[in-house]
């Protein structure tokens, strides 16, 4: 269907092409009646009924660094009870609880919420449009991520939170060895969450095919939409195995099936393979979408576009291709045929690969640019540092051999540090600091963020390389305490002094953070000179996001005239207006031609009540109250009900005034 056919066909089109609305003052009529349509109900109804991408993102933001607080004070606490011999700060049970629930807080908690947050936010900014493709899914996700994580931590102060390690495994975690309701929480829980990450999933993937700017061809989206959509796609079709997982051994620990146990027929193996088909692309879910936002930003303090975009982005797809591909990397211990690890120990190896054209474009890109040395390219600049020798560890546990010496000790601890916390934080804190002045509208402190990164960079490093050596030296992981004849006391000093080193530094940004709230410079729309589309709009960008629908025409729209690429230039000022109602642009998948008027629903109090009755659910479920989740169940599906019921739009009901503010008669 062509954009002429939609006009024609749609007897209450109003798709107009507007000759330079753009210029228009701000407070100018269409602008004010777009702020009426869109903006959020102040008060306790906008807090709970708000669909606005913004917001959630900025509460995914906030929520996920809150977990990422919890498991680094968690961090310390172990790391201080490792620091020496024989320590007993803790007992095993609750290192046990303190190990998993840290594990859990980071891998689930924070690392992808974090990036979701990033994307909710600047997804319909990168893309050109008001809103994501399903704004009340959008809602229901975070609700659900909310409760999910309040789920599992609820069971913490009653000493009865997880303790079987994040990766679970069974028969540890089974009826026979792990009694109490612990392993319930973590199993109910992770199901919970599962089901946030997919509709987030969807939400993603329809955004991109849908909901991009005219002209927005899909080799000129950024890099950042292709690492979330990615992650995306592949989130769809991990986390059923995971969650079957998890729900398999809810009913062998609840209705005494034997899915697990070895003595009745079962697979203690066949958790660890549901588990790790999950677990493995669920690294690079938690890596991809931070690699983009580094090759997005990093070229805006190279003042040059990023080298090899095409190789980047098939680079970002083929690492989640081969990430399916090395799930028994985790399990080169377990006994499996030759044949096996030697086919998955060179996929593990090659997957090295599309990482490797990453980084080189990063560092192309940096060599042939002008960096300026700003405080969010340092943080970048350090994620390069790391992730590269992350992933030389990756190499080498990759080789069979070498692994099933290393498996079980503090080298695998360090390696998992580099990977997940090095590549994903600091991308994110470089990510906070490039992205704030559009959040806020102000600059965050160069002076305090320049700080902030040495601190941590130098902490982080002086913290968990020396892990390595404490692996090398035989060092067994998920320990609670050792013996000073071990030879490991040094190693681990020094290793819990960079933990608290790399705190100091988390607790400098976070001063940043608050003082640049109330002091920080006015940053304008556009205080980088970047080139991406965001960067267009006011600081923070209004709840319409475009009062015009631009046209694209690069990758680079605001660096055109500089750079010269084509003949062609993308419009700011000349797009589409739409004022009638929750509404904006749909395209065609590939080549982003305007195909329909995609009506947006409005705010709404159902996606919180759908999340907290589903979350009530998983409660009844956990406490055997069957009558009480099949209460929950009943109210979530009226609520449902009440979410898809037709209902006059703005446009009917302010009718004459939108016809006239979009130049036609009542």
């Amino acid at each position: 269907m062509t954009f002429s056919d939609t006009k024609q066909n749609h007897p209450d089109s109003h798709l107009e092409r507007v000759p330079d609305f753009g210029c228009a003052p701000v407070g100018s009529d269409a602008e004010v009646r777009l702020a009426e349509i869109w903006e959020t109900t102040p008060g306790w109804r906008g807090w709970f009924s708000t669909v606005d991408h913004k917001t959630i993102g900025l509460r995914y933001l906030v929520t996920a660094f809150i977990f990422l607080l919890i498991g680094g004070i968690e961090a310390l606490i172990m790391r201080a009870q490792l620091a020496l011999p024989e320590q007993s700060l803790l007992t095993p049970e609750q290192y046990n609880q303190l190990f998993t629930m840290h594990g859990v807080t980071m891998i689930f908690l924070y690392a992808l919420p974090i990036l979701s947050g990033f994307s909710n936010y600047l997804w319909p900014l990168l893309l050109g449009s008001r809103d994501m493709a399903f704004p009340r899914l959008n809602a229901l996700s975070y609700w659900i991520f909310l409760f999910a994580g309040i789920f599992m931590y609820a069971s913490f102060p009653l000493g009865q939170a997880p303790n079987a390690g994040w990766f679970n495994y069974v028969p540890f975690s089974g009826p026979i060895y792990n009694t109490g309701p612990n392993i319930d929480v973590f199993a109910l829980g992770m199901v919970l969450l599962g089901i946030s990450t997919t509709v987030g999933s969807i939400n993603f993937i329809v955004s991109l095919f849908r909901m991009r700017a005219p002209g927005m061809t899909i080799n000129k989206v950024p890099i950042l939409v292709w690492g979330t959509l990615t992650a995306s796609v592949a989130n769809l079709i991990a986390i059923p195995a995971v969650s079957l997982a998890f729900f398999l051994l809810w009913l062998d620990r609840q209705v005494g099936t034997q899915f697990f146990d070895v003595a009745n027929g079962g697979k203690p193996l066949l958790w660890q393979h549901l588990f790790w088909m999950f677990g493995h692309p669920w690294v690079y879910a938690i890596v991809l979408p931070a690699m983009g936002i580094v090759s997005d930003a990093l070229p805006t303090f190279c003042r040059r576009p990023l080298v090899g975009y095409t190789a980047v982005a098939l680079a970002t797809m083929a690492t989640m291709l081969l990430g399916f591909q090395v799930w028994i990397h985790h399990m080169f211990a377990t006994g499996l045929p030759t044949v096996a690890l030697s086919i998955f120990g060179a996929a593990s190896m090659i997957i090295s690969i599309p990482s490797a054209v990453a980084v080189f474009a990063w560092i192309a890109t940096i060599w042939l640019g002008k960096p300026v040395f700003k405080t969010a390219f340092l943080f970048f600049a350090g994620f390069i540092f790391l992730f590269v020798v992350g992933g030389l560890s990756g190499v080498m546990t990759a080789a069979v051999s070498l692994d099933l010496q290393l498996n079980e000790t503090y080298f695998i601890v360090a390696h998992l540090h580099y990977v997940l916390l090095g590549i994903n934080v600091f991308p994110v804190i470089g990510g906070i600091y490039y992205w704030f002045p559009k959040f806020t509208g102000r600059m965050m402190s160069e002076t305090l963020g320049k700080w902030s990164f040495w601190v941590m960079f130098i902490g982080f490093n002086i913290g968990f390389f020396p892990m390595h050596i404490a692996g090398l030296l035989g060092m067994p992981r998920r320990i609670y305490t050792y013996s000073s004849r071990m030879g490991w006391d040094s190693v681990n000093m020094i290793t819990s002094i960079g933990s608290f080193i790399f705190a100091i530094g988390i607790l400098i940004f976070l001063a940043n953070i608050l003082i640049s709230l109330k002091r920080g410079a006015l940053a304008g729309s556009n205080p980088w000179d970047a080139a991406t589309l965001e960067w267009s709009t006011p600081s923070p960008p209004p709840a319409y996001n475009f009062a015009v629908i631009p046209v694209i025409a690069s990758r680079h729209p605001l660096w055109e005239d500089r750079l010269n690429e084509n003949s062609k230039r993308s419009s700011l000022t000349q797009g589409y207006l739409l004022m009638e109602g929750h509404e904006t642009l749909g395209t065609s998948p590939i080549d982003a031609e305007p195909v329909t008027i995609l009506k947006m629903p409005g705010d709404s109090y159902a996606p919180f009540f759908v999340g907290l009755f589903v979350s009530l659910f998983f409660v009844g479920l956990l406490l055997h109250w069957w009558y009480f989740a099949g209460m929950t169940a009943a109210a979530c599906c009226i609520t449902l009900v009440i979410w898809m019921w037709p209902r006059k739009s703005l446009a009917q009901r302010t009718a004459p005034k939108t016809a006239h503010l979009s130049g036609r008669s009542p």
